[in-house]
């Protein structure tokens, strides 16, 4: 079975994260097979806009920290940048390397498709799954969505792709950060991180629908007016806040390493889970 699927209508492709058993956890394969997917929709003069989908209940529960598929250890060919293979390096040499690649590395590069992406968001879209709505010019939430980021719980400031001050404004990102609290559809459209929310059971014709209303402009249009809005974020001090906020996570993970069991502080998948829904 894939771990991404790719399925075009008209102008409109679809690429869906198809790990449901997992709550669409990114391992590995799954970061390389997104980026082999926007790649044919970036390369194919018919596709006009992508919408970003994951299979099942929930959009993604982040990175996978605990599934039998986790690949950690596992070469790919690197795209994102020129650091060297992570496999076999030891401490902060593997992780800086493996985390440029296939967590800001790819998002940049995602972020930077010349065509209007739309996330298209139910369930849970956390920590990770934050990382892959964010770097799409759109998301369209379903009603039972929800978003959050609880990594301060392993000492960690946040994801790799910080976008959290640009996205919701710096004073709401520190609540969302230091409580790891979830967040609803509704409140995360009023904080701007949202532009719709639609009924779960339309959750799939309302983004089709703005999807086919945006691939009716010019595709040179569109690419000039993404072009610009992520010039003027990147002028409001995006791209240079991501990179000084990358030190500062691998700080927290060589802490970890350091004085503990492990990177992550010694939490798993099912520990975070717990601590998020404790009932």
């Amino acid at each position: 079975m894939s771990v991404v699927d790719y399925e075009q209508a008209g102008g409109i492709a679809v690429v869906r994260m198809n790990r449901p058993r997992y709550r669409n956890a990114q391992n590995s394969a799954m970061t390389y097979a997104l980026d082999d997917a926007f790649y044919r929709a970036a390369a194919d003069d018919e596709v006009k806009v992508i919408v970003l989908a994951g299979a099942g209940e929930h959009f993604s529960a982040g990175h996978d920290i605990g599934t039998p598929e986790r690949d950690v250890d596992t070469s790919f060919d690197r795209r994102a940048g020129l650091w060297w293979d992570h496999v076999g390096k030891p401490g902060a040499e593997g992780r800086f390397a493996r985390e440029s690649e296939v967590y800001l590395g790819m998002c940049r590069r995602w972020r930077e498709l010349p065509k209007p992406t739309i996330a298209m968001v139910q369930g849970a879209c956390v920590a990770g799954g934050l990382m892959l709505a964010w770097c799409c010019d759109l998301v369209v939430a379903a009603d039972d969505a929800f978003f959050a980021d609880p990594v301060v719980r392993m000492g960690i400031p946040g994801v790799e792709y910080f976008a959290h001050p640009w996205v919701m404004g710096p004073r709401f990102a520190k609540e969302f950060l230091f409580t790891g609290d979830r967040v609803d559809a509704q409140r995360a459209a009023a904080l701007g991180m949202v532009n719709r929310v639609v009924p779960r059971a339309d959750l799939e014709t309302e983004t089709l629908a703005l999807a086919g209303k945006i691939a009716a402009m010019p595709r040179l249009g569109l690419a000039l007016t993404k072009r610009a809005v992520n010039q003027a974020e990147d002028l409001m001090g995006l791209r240079a806040g991501m990179d000084s906020v990358f030190g500062l996570h691998h700080t927290a993970h060589a802490h970890n390493a350091e004085v503990g069991a492990d990177a992550l502080a010694g939490q798993t998948a099912k520990s975070m889970k717990a601590a998020a829904d404790p009932d």
